[in-house]
């Protein structure tokens, strides 16, 4: 628990220390703390704050810096976050429009996040199974290969190449494509093997030989797909006061390419309302360390599809931040919902 003038100056150097990126002097805080306090007494504070572990002291300089600790006290419970202008609010919805397809979308909100950052934007892709199956096609490839066309309701489109077990005609392609299109379309992937399933159990024998091979070419079409993230603007990090080492660079930028370490960070965030706020070692990843990652899930329909967030140096204005990444949620589901 800080007293009053401690979370002020706390509060002061912090925000001192992400507009400037310099270590903070007593005599800075004496200027713009707001305090009638002589330097002294507040020498004395920032001593107290560094033994708490919220400040720290570099060896090259008489000013103290925050350390994730201190970060994180300040977002919890000193920092003032304003909503966004609504300026800013028609721009996320005006260049998220619906209509232009899920890839598109997400391109757009993780560009969209990087520009009004000025850091990493990312985005998780939603599993295509949360989406409605519109219709499917099958062309025979050879004996026990068949290029499956599914189209979403989204409309994405995915081609998968299926291995059969056994020999497919083409008139029974056309049979299987006949039935799920017409007895389907319109109802979430995840829904239709189980139904398929539970109408075996209960057919007519005429009916077993093509609910059979419905089964089998649906098991393979209509899988789960591989999870997936969009990333936009890790160039914008190269610049920055708080990465100027290669190697972290290096390591920061393999983890991007790798993405799954990243994306496993978001999922954790999935079904958590609100933004969430990951600080340096919070993360769990090495090459996270010194810096915040800056999430919140999106989705339409009262369904959650997935999660965005910005990533940068722990020193970002999260009073900036934390308002674009919120309302670019928002923005994202709706399109989706309007889609």
């Amino acid at each position: 628990m800080l007293d009053p003038r401690a979370r002020q100056l706390l509060r002061t150097l912090i925000g001192r220390y992400i507009q400037s990126g310099e270590p903070v002097g007593s005599q800075t805080l004496a200027r713009h703390s707001g305090l009638d306090v002589s330097a002294a007494t507040i020498r004395n504070i920032l001593s107290d704050l560094e033994e708490a572990g919220l400040l720290s002291a570099p060896h090259t300089s008489a000013g103290r810096v925050p350390t994730a600790q201190g970060y994180r006290l300040f977002v919890d419970s000193l920092l003032q976050v304003r909503p966004l202008p609504d300026s800013e609010l028609a721009r996320l919805r005006g260049e998220l429009p619906a209509g232009t397809g899920t890839q598109a979308l997400l391109g757009s909100a993780s560009e969209l996040l990087s520009a009004m950052t000025r850091f990493v934007g990312v985005v998780s892709v939603p599993r295509r199974e949360q989406f409605a199956f519109r219709r499917v096609d099958f062309v025979q490839v050879d004996n026990h290969r068949v290029l499956a066309i599914l189209v979403f309701a989204d409309n994405e489109v995915q081609n998968r190449i299926i291995q059969t077990r056994g020999t497919y005609a083409p008139g029974e392609l056309e049979q299987v494509a006949n039935y799920l299109n017409y007895h389907f379309a319109g109802r979430p992937v995840s829904e239709i093997r189980a139904t398929l399933l539970r109408e075996l159990r209960s057919a007519r024998s005429e009916m077993e030989a093509l609910l059979a091979r419905s089964i089998e070419l649906a098991e393979h079409v209509l899988a789960p797909d591989g999870d997936d993230m969009v990333l936009a603007g890790q160039t914008r990090l190269m610049g920055l006061q708080d990465l100027s080492d290669v190697d972290r660079l290096r390591e920061l930028f393999e983890a991007f390419a790798r993405k799954r370490e990243i994306l496993q960070l978001l999922e954790r965030t999935v079904h958590a309302p609100g933004v969430r706020i990951f600080i340096g070692e919070e993360t769990g990843l090495a090459p996270l360390e010194g810096m915040s990652l800056v999430t919140a899930p999106y989705g339409a329909g009262g369904q959650v599809l997935g999660v965005l967030g910005v990533i940068g140096p722990s020193r970002m204005a999260y009073d900036r931040v934390i308002p674009v990444v919120e309302a670019a949620a928002g923005a994202l589901g709706q399109a989706f919902g309007r889609e």
